[in-house]
């Protein structure tokens, strides 16, 4: 019976994460676990990495298409509001001149796309990469503070299929990583 209690007082884990000087290093455990079949991992830095989030796996996200949707919507609202206004629902010929002037048109559904495209751009950005997160476990390695002014970490997640506590904590220490340590969720 205290096995069982024990056990249910162990807190979940969020993965393992090593430490690393350099963004080579760091480069090199991130290709290094990519190539030994580990897919849940994120990396952190103080600066921008070049090659980073291809090494290790980061696929192209979705932000610009909706954009490209958002930016269409606009248009098409822009217009046709212009277009309902004008022809359907206060219709005034002046001199003669048709209805439906779609030249004047254009500077309002040009700004009707660029609101909608920057709105669209923002939520879809926000949802895509799940913000806002005040927390993240990764906050609970006492080192990580060093991640916006020094140092580099990589971590791999517990959500891993090919994750094991023990496995993944001795192949970060084989790649040469200043520190291993489990990240507590």
């Amino acid at each position: 019976m205290s096995q069982e209690v024990i056990l249910n007082e162990l807190p979940t884990i969020h993965g393992a994460m090593a430490e690393f000087d350099t963004p080579e290093e760091l480069l090199r455990a991130g290709e290094l676990a990519r190539a030994a079949g580990y897919r849940r991992m994120d990396a952190y830095a103080p600066m921008p990495v070049a090659g980073l989030a291809e090494t290790i796996g980061y696929k192209r996200n979705r932000v610009a298409f909706c954009v490209l949707i958002g930016g269409v919507c606009g248009v098409l609202f822009g217009f046709g509001l212009l277009e309902w206004m004008t022809v359907v629902a206060y219709p005034h010929n002046v001199g003669g001149r048709p209805l439906n002037s779609w030249p004047a048109y254009i500077p309002i559904t040009f700004e009707c796309m660029i609101l909608f495209a920057s709105l669209t751009a923002l939520v879809s950005m926000l949802a895509m990469n799940g913000l806002p997160k005040p927390y993240h476990p990764v906050f609970n390695v006492p080192a990580f503070d060093r991640a916006t002014i020094d140092k580099f970490f990589l971590c791999i997640e517990s959500s891993d299929p090919k994750f094991r506590i023990e496995d993944t904590l001795q192949f970060l220490r084989d790649t040469g990583a200043r520190e291993v340590t489990v990240v507590p969720a």
